[in-house]
């Protein structure tokens, strides 16, 4: 098969308009990366806990990985990463809602939401796109956030396609892409 393309290049392409990096700014710019977004939960004293996660990606196939990251001042990952089991469900077009109630600061975020909780302690959000069942396995230190490491030892994907969270909100994958 033959490829043809109209694209030329430039060896002295015009500059591009690029600005020293300002908090301020960073924060809209980086709003530019679309993501998927993924609750990471686990039974904690017998309920559940949790959080919404805008960074998951997988790091390895052998061994299984995936990472997300959390903010250092975070109330809620101390409990869940004590957990033997953490559930990763990577939410679907269709839960706007089950991120914003596991983004909120205060009050319970199960409350409306429907969930089950694994044998281990993981809990995953019914519905969702994927389901991870993993363990802990290494935590880095990434600025004001921590990176953290997750081994997957089981996992379930849906049929749902996933919600994408970009420029501040959530949006889904307009055309989805068959393998």
């Amino acid at each position: 098969m033959t490829i043809a393309t109209t694209t030329k290049f430039d060896p002295h392409p015009p500059a591009l308009p690029l600005e020293p990096v300002r908090p301020d700014g960073l924060r809209g710019l980086y709003a530019s990366v679309p993501s998927g977004v993924a609750a990471v939960c686990a039974l904690v004293d017998g309920r559940p806990d949790g959080m919404a996660a805008s960074s998951l990606v997988p790091v390895s196939l052998d061994p299984p990985l995936v990472s997300f990251c959390v903010q250092n001042d975070s109330r809620t990952w101390p409990r869940v990463r004590a957990a033997d089991r953490i559930g990763v469900s990577v939410l679907a077009g269709d839960q706007r809602d089950a991120c914003t109630a596991l983004a909120a600061r205060e009050g319970d975020r199960f409350a409306d939401l429907d969930w089950q909780a694994h044998d281990g302690g993981g809990v995953f959000v019914t519905g969702a796109s994927a389901h991870l069942e993993c363990v802990l396995e290494a935590e880095l230190a990434g600025g004001d956030h921590r990176i953290v490491l997750l081994r997957v030892l089981a996992g379930a994907r849906g049929a749902a396609s996933p919600i994408i969270f970009h420029n501040s909100g959530f949006g889904s994958i307009a055309e989805s892409v068959s393998p």
